[in-house]
């Protein structure tokens, strides 16, 4: 039955900000969250307000490709 185009597929969530103090050295990490996104209804990139544990604050964690 599964067709290799499933409707629900599995994102990955990285902090945004995390990412431009990596390049500085500051950043002991890089924050991850894992989720679930439906194709149909938002095709374009997702972006989330979550927690980050290394810049300990909320802040935007955009999708990255695989």
């Amino acid at each position: 039955m599964a067709n290799g185009k499933d409707v629900r597929i599995r994102v990955i969530l990285e902090c945004t900000s995390c990412v431009r103090k990596s390049v500085n050295k500051k950043s002991i990490g890089i924050s991850r969250y894992i989720t679930q996104k439906n194709r149909h209804n938002r095709p374009s990139r997702l972006e989330l307000r979550k927690f980050c544990p290394y810049c300990y604050k909320h802040t935007i964690h955009g999708e990255i490709k695989k």
